[in-house]
């Protein structure tokens, strides 16, 4: 995508008529000067982030946790691991013995505790459907029509859901909140901190990109086709009406795209002319003449088109094994990378394919049946994308109550995976919920494992995470401790619950 900043033209146009003194010129450059002098104008462009991350760590203390089972993220398990944290970022991993203590240190001890990175819940709506669930909070499907990208769901965000705190609670440092599935284009994608502030810039994530949700198979059609109650009903109507209407929609992107690609080199070229300086022999300069005209902006395109630069994900809900084939084959004829499948209830059934595109599955591990597309689930979903040839498996939400308790989830899938034979390491498992997230988010270089230089997303548990016995002792972002199970004062609690029925409770 381009950045596009306008940029004011007074300043410019003051700046180049003003003068200082200077010494008697020769005849001639007298002569040349005398001609008037043209401001160089500026090239139309605007920003690719207009609502910042306003994200500031909370407070962190350098801290030593020491005698745990660590799960790197990466795969791999340590016992008697230590973990130093310093700065907000992990400074060092490895066992205990082989580590050395900084001198005056903040020590836990964390002897029958498990020590993991965050977990990163893919796919969220907390905010844009918060609770209390009611009519007035439902801001995450602007159903208004069929192609939708110009919506941002951070503007629908509502910081004080109390599913942010609970989802604290249950050891998940980050989220994407996602739009609804009602659309075919359902707008832009959000990636948050999960940590308590008073808008959701402040929760940003700083640096993430944005991200874009698209959706096939029944919801399209159903909202705006058959569900709209009369026949003919609007369009999308059918499958076919899906793949039309995201063509379309990509077709228009790409000849805007092709514009603004002409507009900036026809820029170039001119302002190069502009500046360059007057021939020695003193002839005339070469009138630039006026600069190009640039495109009128269209803000829904200019999301299709950061889709195109590779600068937004795309995150596709897709429940049909032959729907997502075609959502690949549709990738390629426009030239952009699925980031991950969401739901994929059949994703097990073009694993290999997934992984040859590298392209993850986000997936739950035994929630299928409830409409006809999401009907052919099998519990090994899960195991079977991670186990296909680079593969990239995923375990997700999607509710507001799953997201409490997503180390359990991922303890059934790999169960079930066990149980046929697949013979996945606990280790391996935890990468569902950090790594693979953090890599289908574009947000690996930063969290999603426990490697120095990377933010101190952390988690203790009580126990062994995968048993459902399990609670998240102490939670950290950035290093600082957002989640104290032992200590109420150390148990966010967000401003619309204070004075309510069951003010901060969890279960």
């Amino acid at each position: 995508m381009h950045l596009w900043k306008l940029l004011p033209l007074v300043a410019l146009a003051a700046a180049a008529c003003a003068t200082t003194p200077r010494p008697m010129e020769a005849p001639e450059a007298a002569a040349a000067s005398s001609e008037p002098v043209k401001p160089l104008v500026s090239r139309v462009a605007y920003s690719k982030d207009p609502y910042p991350s306003t994200y500031k760590p909370l407070p962190a203390e350098d801290v030593f946790i020491r005698n745990a089972t660590v799960f790197d993220g990466l795969g791999g398990m340590i016992e008697r691991g230590a973990v130093l944290i310093q700065g907000g970022k992990i400074s060092a991993i490895g066992s205990e013995a082989a580590m050395t203590m900084p001198a005056g240190i903040k020590t836990i001890d964390a002897a029958g505790k498990w020590l993991t990175p965050g977990i990163v819940d893919i796919h969220s709506h907390l905010g844009a459907y918060p609770s209390p669930g009611i009519e007035a909070h439902q801001d995450g499907n602007e159903a208004s029509g069929p192609v939708t990208a110009e919506v941002w769901v951070e503007h629908s965000i509502w910081p004080h859901d109390p599913g942010f705190t609970r989802a604290m609670a249950g050891g998940v440092t980050a989220m994407q909140i996602l739009p609804g599935s009602a659309n075919l284009f359902g707008g832009r994608g959000v990636i948050i901190k999960n940590v308590p502030g008073r808008t959701a810039q402040d929760m940003k994530f700083p640096g993430a990109p944005y991200t874009l949700k698209m959706a096939c198979g029944e919801n399209p059609k159903r909202v705006y086709g058959y569900g709209s109650g009369r026949f003919p009903g609007g369009a999308p109507f059918t499958r076919m009406g899906n793949v039309a209407g995201y063509r379309d929609a990509w077709q228009q992107a790409t000849e805007y795209k092709r514009k603004w690609d002409k507009y900036d080199a026809d820029f170039d070229a001119w302002e190069k002319k502009a500046k360059s300086p007057a021939p020695a022999d003193g002839e005339k300069k070469e009138d630039p003449k006026d600069p190009p005209n640039a495109p009128d902006r269209n803000l829904e395109l200019d999301t299709l088109m950061g889709v195109l630069d590779g600068e937004i994900l795309v995150q596709q809900h897709c429940y049909r094994a032959d729907e997502m084939a075609q959502i690949i084959d549709l990738s390629k004829e426009f030239g952009y990378k699925i980031s991950a499948f969401h739901h994929g209830v059949e994703a097990y059934k073009i694993a290999d394919m997934l992984g040859a595109n590298g392209i993850c599955g986000a997936l739950w591990a035994d929630w299928w049946g409830f409409k006809a597309e999401a009907y052919d689930g099998i519990r090994e979903n899960i195991p079977l994308v991670h186990k296909a040839k680079n593969g990239c498996a995923i375990v997700h939400s999607d509710d507001a109550y799953g997201i409490q308790r997503l180390n359990q989830e991922a303890a059934k899938a790999l169960a079930d995976g066990n149980k046929a034979g697949l013979n996945i390491s606990k280790a391996e498992a935890w990468t569902w919920l950090s790594r693979n997230p953090a890599k289908a988010l574009g947000i690996l270089d930063k969290t999603g494992t426990l490697e120095p230089g990377k933010n101190a997303d952390v988690v203790i548990w009580s126990g062994d995470p995968f048993s459902s016995y399990t609670r998240a002792d102490l939670v950290f972002v950035d290093g600082a401790v957002t989640w104290d199970r032992a200590n109420v004062d150390s148990q966010p609690v967000v401003d619309f619950e204070l004075g309510q029925p069951g003010e901060g409770d969890v279960k």
